[in-house]
């Protein structure tokens, strides 16, 4: 029996990530996703994929305390073996992230801090301790954001922890291509989810006015862009490699 292939989604309990799992799950990727804080809805999103057809586990992990990294892994390890019968995995997705909206000038080093331990230092070091887990041909999806190319006020820190993690992926794609491991970055534009306080999803007026800046004339749905990392996790791109996607729908065009 062939084993299909297993990827590890941060954030995977609810989002962006929750639409990744499953749509990993639906090209045939067995999924191991990781939560914060809501374990219910993490079980939810794998009880979800096993309907599908495929396997699915879910491990608690706060990617803002790299110091218990070390015990995530050795749950990983476990859960490799006990539920996939399996010593390595094939792609990571650096999904987990949070958003603030806050000015340059009232942005506090507490604030400015965290944005670059989840969006930056996480992936880095997440990215490093996971490489004698990962297979050959296999592949890491970094997810960043559309406010690295086009600026609205109160996302510095955000978009700039997000800008490291665009270089980090070009150099991970130049020192793993040794192994044939892709490397690419997914931006998304502005998407109708609770990420930031829901603002885009529940504020009229700014989903209004980001349609109008966006050349398919919506904002984003959460589908949008889990699509698109499965389609990176599967041999249809297996010559993408080294590159930003930005998934936005032409915003700021």
């Amino acid at each position: 029996m062939v084993q299909n292939k297993i990827v590890l989604v941060t954030g995977g309990s609810r989002g962006l990530g929750k639409n990744m799992a499953i749509s990993l799950a639906k090209k045939g990727l067995d999924v191991i996703l990781t939560y914060k804080s809501s374990k219910t809805s993490a079980l939810a999103v794998v009880k979800e994929i096993e309907v599908l057809g495929n396997k699915a586990a879910a491990l608690q992990l706060n990617v803002d305390d790299s110091k218990k990294f070390d015990s995530f892994f050795m749950s990983l390890n476990a859960t490799l073996k006990d539920v996939f019968n399996a010593d390595k995995l094939d792609f990571l997705v650096n999904n987990a992230g949070i958003g603030i909206n806050e000015s340059l000038k009232n942005t506090t080093e507490d604030q400015f801090n965290e944005m670059v331990n989840i969006h930056f230092k996480a992936p880095f070091f997440l990215t490093q301790k996971i490489l004698p887990y990962l297979n050959n041909e296999g592949g890491i999806v970094n997810v960043s954001t559309g406010l690295t190319r086009f600026t609205l006020p109160g996302y510095a820190a955000y978009a700039a922890s997000k800008g490291a993690v665009e270089i980090l992926s070009l150099y991970l794609a130049k020192e793993l291509g040794e192994n044939k491991i892709r490397v690419n970055t997914v931006a998304p534009g502005a998407i109708e989810t609770d990420f930031g306080g829901g603002a885009v999803r529940d504020n009229k007026d700014l989903n209004d006015f980001i349609g109008s800046q966006t050349a398919l004339g919506r904002v984003g749905i959460a589908s949008d862009i889990g699509s698109v990392v499965a389609f990176l996790c599967t041999d249809d791109a297996k010559w993408i490699n080294a590159q930003r996607i930005e998934v936005s729908g032409g915003q700021m065009i």
